[in-house]
């Protein structure tokens, strides 16, 4: 496994790693775009995302990586070891089945392991069958059998999807993972195979503004959306150029540098998600989101709802146990920029017109 460049090391790009580090406390954020100029260390940044990852208990064996407290009924695996009831009870014989319930085995407890969270990239040049699975036609020509392989989805459930280059990402693939995303399962028909299985990962992606634009119902699938650009001042130029070219000599022992860095911000982030359910949002705060996507004519709710969960993401991070204006006010930029309709008169950089209508909120 390649060593990746040490989350903790990287400076110059603040927004991009706090963007990161939000999504690592809650995922239910949405998930992060990167644009910007190339080599400003974003594919680097999003790789780096597994240092912030605690490891997480998993059923053994489960080619889906499903939680061993709550197996997915759309596992295959799981429903196969009876882990998971997967037939549905219809509502005239739900009482008997509830009299019943007490004579019923308990299904078995599922073998335990601990793993890294995942952090699968997609290539640009994947082909379908390898991003959602097919037959392994290994199987089935030596053995004659007829056996599901999955693919890049299955190996990012309950993990991170990261592709490069999401904005030239072919138009056929785009639709694929708009309805994957949306629904959390991955229903693959081919073949002769008919196979569902669980596919909830948090959608990570990266690319050049100039080389082509996302198309929109793809754009919308992320929370936050953050825009690096070329760092100006020489000193921090340099310090880069330093950090990469040490990094390059001996990854290892570079690594191994930060290590007690990389394990603070790791804590930080677990602390993070302990805490996340006890951070107070105040009504006040909702009407202020919903203000501010109401003047920037953002549609439909997903935006207030991206607002509330990052906001809250942020201040638990920060140790805080009720959401302030603060908070709003750094996140509001990451989280509207990629939802605001174009204006052609108005040629004002997005996350500039999402502050300058926060503050117009704030006086009102």
């Amino acid at each position: 496994m390649a060593i990746t460049f040490p989350f903790a090391a990287i400076v110059g790009q603040d927004e991009m790693t706090l963007a990161i580090q939000v999504v690592a406390v809650d995922p239910s954020v949405g998930g992060v775009l990167v644009l910007g100029d190339r080599g400003t260390g974003k594919s680097t940044a999003v790789r780096a995302l597994a240092d912030l990852l605690p490891p997480i208990q998993v059923v053994k064996g489960c080619p889906y990586q499903c939680d061993p407290q709550q197996p997915a009924s759309a596992c295959p695996y799981c429903a196969t070891n009876r882990l998971v009831n997967r037939s549905a009870t219809p509502l005239a014989a739900l009482s008997a089945a509830r009299s019943a319930a007490g004579n019923q085995k308990k299904p078995p407890k599922p073998a335990v392991e601990r793993c890294a969270v995942k952090v699968v990239d997609l290539p640009l040049g994947a082909t379908e069958d390898r991003i959602v699975g097919a037959l392994d036609l290994e199987k089935a020509l030596s053995q004659g059998v007829k056996e599901f392989l999955p693919g890049l989805l299955a190996q990012a459930h309950r993990g991170f999807l990261y592709i490069d280059e999401v904005n030239l990402l072919d138009d056929h693939l785009v639709d694929l993972l708009i309805d994957v995303a949306a629904s959390g399962e991955n229903l693959v028909e081919r073949e002769g195979l008919s196979i569902r299985h669980p596919a909830r990962f948090v959608l990570v992606g990266s690319g050049n503004p100039e080389e082509g634009e996302l198309r929109p119902q793809l754009l919308d699938r992320f929370g936050l959306s953050v825009q690096v650009r070329t760092p100006q001042d020489i000193a921090l130029r340099v310090e880069v150029i330093k950090r990469r070219d040490a990094f390059d000599k001996d990854p290892v022992a570079y690594k191994a540098q930060w290590q007690d860095e990389s394990d603070k911000l790791q804590k930080r982030i677990v602390k993070a998600r302990k805490g996340l359910g006890a951070v107070e949002v105040p009504d006040a705060l909702l009407i202020l989101c919903a203000r501010l996507c109401q003047q920037l004519g953002t549609d439909g709710l997903r935006a207030e709802l991206t607002l509330l969960r990052a906001t809250r993401a942020l201040a638990a991070l920060q140790g805080a146990k009720v959401v302030k204006t603060e908070h709003l006010q750094t996140i509001a930029p990451l989280a509207l920029r990629h939802r605001l309709r174009r204006n052609p008169l108005d040629d004002t950089d997005s996350g500039e017109r999402v502050n300058r209508a926060l503050q117009d909120v704030l006086k009102a």
